[in-house]
């Protein structure tokens, strides 16, 4: 019984957010804007490879190492939406990079969690940065919500100048995103990638969690195998057979990668040749899940831990990196040996 509680509180722990958004009141032309972040202090960066973060550590039972002092290329991450709850300060659409409890939140989850994936082939870069409220994608007023995603954007532009002029020193680039963090992703490849000397640079790019069409980049293509470079991967996790109320609306033609196979076929790709997903307490899971993609959606059926069939949760959101921890560990570290291979000596 107690194995069966630990894991579904694990899963639950994954699952998307409630279906209960935050309504900010106020609108964006009134709002207080939080301080702006400054990157040449170590504070505002969620992870640096030269100190300790979560970002550092490895799920356990795992085996595997922090690899970073190593490591041959750079991530550049970018999380999620973590500001979802009621604002307890009067900054209300935009998160303030100074707020402890938030940054600890950030920490514990996406950074643990999602950052953390790189550190066996990659040194991570991850700047705090004021990320819009969960509200921004919901409002009716979309002035409002695409003023404050603008303002984070920003702040993610800037850390990325602050990190090419200080920290990259020619080395190669991964982007990798989920979610909003993802929306940023985006914008960074067209406007410092797309046709531009950097490109040169890029292993590859993850925007996770966001809908993309393959048409999206104009000489940055899809992946259409694991070891290709120079290009981007996007997927977005939901219950077999299941389509999301919004699905015609955002993700229907949108491209969607299987991380069991790396490609944009519709075959499905059983568990087996899951190498391993993180579920909570930051716990290692071989065989978590299996993936089929289907019409822009990735499908999987339910995670194969102890008490699952219990659970009724269709938008497996919040476990798109998780679920598939270990293929996407093992898929940079093959990109980035694939660079190496192909770059001027």
């Amino acid at each position: 019984m107690v194995r069966l509680i630990f894991a579904l509180t694990a899963l639950c722990l994954i699952i998307s957010c409630s279906s209960r958004i935050t309504r900010i009141t106020d609108d964006f032309g009134h709002a207080v804007v939080p301080p702006e972040p400054d990157y040449s202090r170590a504070e505002h960066w969620a992870s640096l490879p030269t100190r300790v973060d979560a970002a550092d550590r490895v799920p356990r039972n795992s085996g595997l190492q922090d690899a970073q002092a190593s490591a041959s290329a750079d991530v550049f991450f970018i999380y999620p939406t973590i500001f979802t709850q009621p604002p307890t300060n009067a900054f209300h659409w935009n998160a303030d990079v100074n707020d402890e409890d938030l940054n600890k939140q950030i920490q514990e989850s996406t950074i643990l969690n999602q950052a953390s994936i790189f550190n066996g082939s990659c040194r991570i870069y991850a700047p705090y940065y004021r990320q819009a409220h969960l509200y921004a994608f919901y409002t009716p007023n979309r002035a409002d919500g695409e003023k404050a995603l603008q303002l984070a954007y920003e702040d993610v532009k800037k850390a990325f100048v602050y990190y090419l002029k200080n920290f990259n020193q020619g080395r190669p680039i991964v982007i990798a995103a989920h979610s909003q963090g993802s929306y940023h992703g985006m914008r960074l490849l067209k406007d410092f990638f797309e046709g531009k000397e950097l490109k040169k640079q890029l292993v590859a790019a993850y925007l996770i969690g966001r809908a993309i069409h393959p048409d999206e980049f104009t000489d940055i293509r899809p992946t259409e195998h694991p070891d290709d470079v120079g290009v981007w991967a996007s997927w977005n996790t939901f219950g077999a057979h299941y389509y999301p109320a919004n699905y015609a609306k955002n993700f229907k033609g949108a491209l969607s990668i299987n991380p069991l196979s790396w490609s944009a076929d519709e075959v499905y790709t059983p568990r087996i040749l899951n190498r391993g997903g993180v579920v909570l307490g930051f716990r290692f899971v071989p065989q978590l899940v299996d993936a089929q993609n289907h019409q822009g959606l990735l499908w999987v059926h339910r995670p194969h831990v102890a008490g699952s069939f219990l659970l009724g949760n269709k938008n497996w959101h919040r476990a798109d990196l998780n679920f598939f921890y270990m293929n996407v560990r093992e898929n940079v570290a093959r990109r980035v040996a694939a660079f190496a291979r192909l770059s001027p000596k």
